[in-house]
């Protein structure tokens, strides 16, 4: 998953001095998971596929993958390795380390541009593009986060299960989050770093489960090597934790989809049908960007269902 910025307001002009313009009958940008699972239900159907890739997952820093059957426990780039291999074995198949940063309609199909100024065509279009976390403006939280900050209690929940634990978040998500991570833990605290948002019905339900609320405002956490160890308080107060969930927001890592006009949902993820189609004919999204379900599984599952239903609207045109 690579971020990708338009041009500016002259960005035609770009597109207009492009010479020696390459052309696929799909491109996928992002090589990551979702990307490559598409890649590879394309490949075997002999598409000829450009996968872009500017090589920062959003998981980069997370040191072990888990909830992905014949692959828990395995480093995130290990898996990404052995998928690439695997991916790149069909000949028509192509992978460009590079990063897109402008999109257009080209007729029946779309243009893409790269950093480097290489120009490419395609039919049609896949964004596998994931999304970009936004970190709060706490000390030591990006350093922590997917290691020991986490989101995501069947990613990496059972690794810190009987552990002291804490849920960065408020309202709805942080209640969600706690019904789900009071399995595995029974010394649950949630840190609303500000002034609590719950119903009387939800603290009822989380004072009956000896889930614990702190107010107070968040200065820093303090850890080793990305494991945290404690939390700072604004007023000079300090509580130990093992690990720490948290709810971010984030923005989507390619700004291309957003200048085709793919529509966003109200939580901000790439609109998408039932076959991972967006609202503008030809461009597919799948992965991080479209689900708010974060998971190699996931990613994989809707890349895959992106591949072959692209492979079928090709053939629908082509038979």
């Amino acid at each position: 998953m690579e971020q990708g910025f338009i041009f500016p307001i002259d960005s035609t002009h770009k597109f207009d001095r492009m010479k020696d313009i390459k052309e696929f009958e799909v491109i996928i940008i992002g090589g990551s998971y979702a990307g490559l699972s598409a890649a590879m239900a394309l490949g075997r159907s002999l598409r000829k596929v450009l996968i872009i890739d500017g090589g920062l997952p959003c998981n980069r820093q997370t040191p072990h993958s888990h909830n992905f059957i014949t692959h828990d426990g395995d480093k995130p780039d290990e898996i990404t390795k052995i998928a690439r291999a695997e991916v790149l074995a069909y000949e028509t198949v192509s992978f460009l380390e590079d990063t897109a940063v402008a999109g257009k309609k080209a007729g029946d199909g779309f243009t893409i541009v790269t950093t480097s100024g290489k120009a490419f065509q395609a039919k049609k279009l896949i964004f596998a593009t994931g999304v970009k976390d936004s970190m709060p403006d706490i000390k030591g939280f990006a350093e922590c986060w997917g290691i020991s900050v986490v989101h995501c209690p069947y990613c990496h929940g059972y690794e810190f299960r009987g552990k002291t634990t804490g849920i960065l978040a408020n309202g709805a998500r942080a209640f969600h989050l706690a019904s789900l991570v009071n399995n595995l833990s029974n010394q649950l605290t949630i840190l609303t770093n500000g002034k609590a948002d719950f119903t009387n019905e939800q603290i009822i339900k989380l004072r009956h489960h000896n889930v614990s609320i702190i107010e107070t405002a968040i200065e820093g956490i303090e850890h080793k090597d990305g494991f945290v160890e404690r939390v700072i308080f604004s007023d000079g107060s300090s509580m130990p934790f093992d690990a720490l969930y948290a709810a971010v927001p984030f923005t989507q890592h390619s700004d291309i989809p957003a200048s085709l006009g793919c529509e966003l949902t109200e939580h901000g993820h790439i609109k998408v049908g039932a076959f991972q189609e967006t609202n503008v004919n030809g461009a597919y999204a799948c992965g991080d960007s479209s689900n708010m379900m974060r998971s190699v599984a996931l990613a994989v599952s809707t890349g895959n269902i992106a591949g072959a239903v692209v492979n079928g609207k090709l053939v629908e045109e082509q038979f």
